[in-house]
């Protein structure tokens, strides 16, 4: 009697700041073995608390040494005392050694076609020669990317200081844009030649679904529950929401509420132990460093403070909860370009990160909590969970360059 080979995927993640690339790959993964159990996954990710994060079932996080970017934008090594292009030859080496050896049947790129700073290019070359496990043929390559990238002017710059344009051609069936064509048309807002544009598959916001078929961590601390009702602040990892934070602290909360601040793992302790201090000075407001339940606790809020980041705006619209987005505006504009692009749907309120203050803060929480007003969230489609396995489904092997994406590459 044989039996069908399981299916293998594998995730490249390179996590430089935060936990948000992860946190969406692992979504994505959960959605994937949900409608094939028979599928083992393998994540490559420079964070390692990636590991402390739920999981879904038969997968694997392999974590490659840390490359850390500093406020402008910059890289470094992160942990070890190396240059930048020492570590990333490193974890280009261990990228394409855990990629061969796993042979995948599809390869899910976050992001960056290239990988940081080209340390994909070896194994995205090493790939053609390697047949998937269940399929027998040359894996299958996606880039996804969220819905928003950067402002127009400096996305088309970049893409085409990376050459992401040829790393498409040479190496990716399909491009996977993790929102709504309604909100950011990716192809228009960022001048995306033909030969980009014919992969291009919108698959909706990441939303609806999320966490289901995630494991919680074995070694998950155990916690008192939030007195309800409650009101939320969440500034993504924390290396850039203190301020937001402070304000929050020291804001009037509605009354019978308590408050709520998530500081995110990667705050400087002592700005965490000062919001710490305010939370001893007042009964009405708790400060909880990393919590892997984002998900419920922003479902169970009556209101949510946020930045904008591509997965908690994803789980605040899921759970349809009144949120105040206040966005990274440096160095890049992603996030602020998300906000208000969602803003004017009607789907969450916002306000630049500079002109926060605690009385605006406590202001729009008591208004959020009194309000009878509805957001139209069938304005955008934030089904992507549901579409995604439908798309890895209906991948089609490489195939040679079209006559018409020679002639562009000629010109």
């Amino acid at each position: 009697m044989t039996t069908t080979p399981r299916r293998r995927i594998a995730f490249y993640s390179h996590d430089t700041q935060g936990l948000g690339h992860i946190r969406r790959n692992l979504a994505l993964a959960a959605a994937m073995v949900a409608a094939e159990p028979r599928t083992d996954v393998l994540v490559l990710t420079g964070a390692p608390q990636a590991t402390a994060l739920p999981l879904p079932p038969n997968t694997e996080i392999v974590t490659v040494p840390t490359v850390a970017k500093d406020g402008e934008g910059g890289y470094a090594a992160g942990t070890f005392a190396m240059d930048l292009s020492a570590v990333l030859a490193l974890r280009s080496d261990l990228i394409t050694s855990a990629l061969v050896a796993f042979a995948p049947d599809v390869v899910v790129v976050d992001k960056v076609a290239r990988g940081l700073d080209g340390e994909l290019e070896q194994a995205l070359e090493a790939l053609h020669d390697v047949r998937g496990h269940t399929t027998g043929e040359r894996p299958r390559i996606v880039l996804g990317l969220r819905d928003v990238l950067d402002d127009p002017l400096t996305a088309i710059r970049e893409w085409r200081e990376a050459r992401t344009t040829q790393a498409i051609r040479d190496h990716y069936a399909e491009v996977w844009v993790y929102g709504d064509r309604s909100v950011v048309d990716v192809v228009a807002d960022y001048d995306l030649p033909r030969a980009v544009a014919t992969k291009v598959r919108y698959t909706g916001y990441l939303a609806e679904g999320r966490g289901e078929g995630l494991l919680a961590p074995r070694d998950e601390p155990k916690r008192r529950p939030v007195p309800r009702p409650y009101v939320l602040c969440m500034v993504g990892g924390g290396q850039d929401g203190y301020d937001t934070a402070l304000a929050f602290a020291r804001a009037g909360y509605p009354d019978g509420h308590t408050g709520v601040i998530v500081t995110g793992p990667y705050m400087q302790p002592s700005l965490r132990r000062r919001l710490t201090a305010i939370a001893a000075e007042r009964d009405d407001l708790l400060v909880r460093d990393f919590v892997t339940n984002t998900l419920d606790l922003i479902g169970g809020a009556e209101a949510v403070v946020s930045m904008g980041g591509y997965n908690t705006v994803c789980e605040v619209l899921a759970e349809d909860v009144p949120a105040l987005v206040v966005p990274r505006v440096r160095p890049r504009q992603e996030q602020l370009v998300r906000a208000e692009r969602l803003q004017d749907l009607g789907l969450v309120d916002t306000v630049h990160p500079d002109d926060v203050t605690p009385e605006q803060l406590g202001a729009w929480l008591t208004a959020a909590v009194t309000s009878s007003s509805t957001r139209d969230h069938d304005a955008v489609a934030l089904d992507g969970l549901r579409r995604v396995p439908d798309l890895v489904a209906g991948l089609q092997p490489a195939t040679a360059p079209h006559l018409d994406d020679l002639q562009e590459m000629a010109s």
